[in-house]
């Protein structure tokens, strides 16, 4: 079996089309489910390899299968290809053409790691012993792409074998370059959305005693909220609770009917995050109805905790490791509040998601643009390293 350093060396000696096709697809982003010029990309990358190709019924999804050279497990690598609707303004030579759009989290890296891994898979075949599964996932950004890959079958698309472990990689430009970040558990949130209407009876602005105001208790229940996660959340199992949109009335002598509040759940436990959606809902509730108000809530349930397994976290230190050194072996002190819909794979195999740093040079990881802002950029010297470590984890997974 070749060594960690023929590996890296093989990807760094490839970096070039790694490269190209990073930037080919950050130059025309796609947002949503729906990504057909991506998806031409990437089967486009894919069509010189001996990679059985299925492509989505209800989404732009590619899903190709590596048969080794004997039979046995199937192991599963993901990366995703939406983008989000923000206007880039980096001033990059490759920067997004579409007005609008932008690979701003950095999926296009995901996609060009992914598919250099592929290539430095399919030269290794004889080294498998089993199959690797290459999930290139729509959707990512609040879409639920990776649901929709589950149901079309994506773990039985090898039926004698189906999937066994998963791994994922997300590019940071709030890391260190080159630096591989993961812990076992919780890795990531749960997010869950809620909105309310606090309604009341409108009037005039001069006599508020003959209305009923719905904007001072709607500002209590900003405050209430608050109050119930320090005073009601073990600390030990945390929660955020976020108020991101309030809007009232039209003008300034009129008290308007109703009030129109919005926000996000964030949790890192299922029972955390049933508990912390029920008591948003009793709060605004509880503190509407004390001054006889009344309020109409809506939960929109988001992606799950997403949850390392933690002997494949400690393979993916082992493996960054051997790969890039023991500095760039990095075990997160806790989990980031975001969430992932690679969360879904994980409910279902054992598996991993880490961190691949990019921090570009000269600037400080603390202060960095980062991921989902219209001026981040990610440092690219690194992208090698994740073709490798995708691969990597693969081989010692079908070794």
């Amino acid at each position: 079996m070749p060594t960690s350093a023929d590996l890296l060396s093989a990807a760094y000696n490839d970096a070039d089309r790694t490269i190209d096709l990073r930037r080919r697809l950050h130059r025309h982003p796609e947002i949503g489910l729906h990504l057909p010029q991506t998806q031409a990309t990437v089967l486009e990358a894919l069509a010189d390899l001996p990679i059985e190709i299925t492509t989505g019924k209800s989404t732009s999804s590619v899903v190709g299968v590596l048969r080794g050279a004997r039979p046995g497990p199937t192991y599963l690598l993901r990366g995703d290809m939406d983008a989000l609707p923000v206007h880039e303004d980096t001033g990059l030579p490759f920067a997004s053409e579409v007005p609008g759009a932008m690979h701003a989290c950095g999926h296009d890296t995901h996609v060009a790691m992914l598919l250099g891994a592929a290539r430095l898979l399919a030269e290794r075949r004889d080294l498998i012993t089993g199959q690797v599964v290459f999930m290139v996932q729509p959707g990512e950004e609040g879409f639920h792409g990776a649901r929709f890959m589950l149901e079309e079958g994506l773990l039985d698309v090898v039926p004698e074998a189906p999937v066994g472990g998963a791994f994922a990689l997300h590019i940071s430009s709030t890391m260190a370059s080159g630096s591989v970040n993961v812990r076992p558990g919780p890795m990531m949130a749960a997010a869950d959305q809620w909105r309310m209407v606090v309604r009341g009876r409108g009037g005039h602005a001069s006599e508020p005693s003959a209305a009923a105001d719905p904007i001072p208790v709607a500002a209590e229940i900003v405050l209430a909220l608050q109050s119930m996660v320090t005073r009601r959340v073990d600390v030990f199992d945390p929660a955020v609770v976020t108020v991101a949109h309030i809007e009232a009335g039209s003008t300034n002598n009129v008290i308007p009917d109703t009030a129109f509040l919005e926000g996000t759940i964030r949790t890192l436990s299922a029972p955390q995050r049933a508990e912390v959606v029920a008591s948003v809902r009793r709060v605004a509730m509880h503190v509407a109805g004390a001054h006889d108000l009344s309020v109409e809530f809506e939960h929109e349930e988001g992606y799950p905790v997403t949850v390392n397994d933690a002997g494949v976290a400690t393979e993916v230190l082992d493996t960054a490791a051997d790969l890039l050194g023991a500095p760039a072996s990095t075990l997160m002190r806790a989990p980031l509040m975001g969430a992932e819909d690679f969360s879904y794979v994980l409910e279902r195999v054992p598996g991993a998601m880490a961190f691949l740093g990019a921090c570009p040079p000269g600037l400080d990881p603390t202060t960095a643009p980062a991921n989902h802002s219209n001026l981040v950029v990610f440092d690219e010297e690194p992208l090698p390293a994740g073709v490798a470590l995708y691969a990597e984890m693969a081989l010692r997974a079908l070794a």
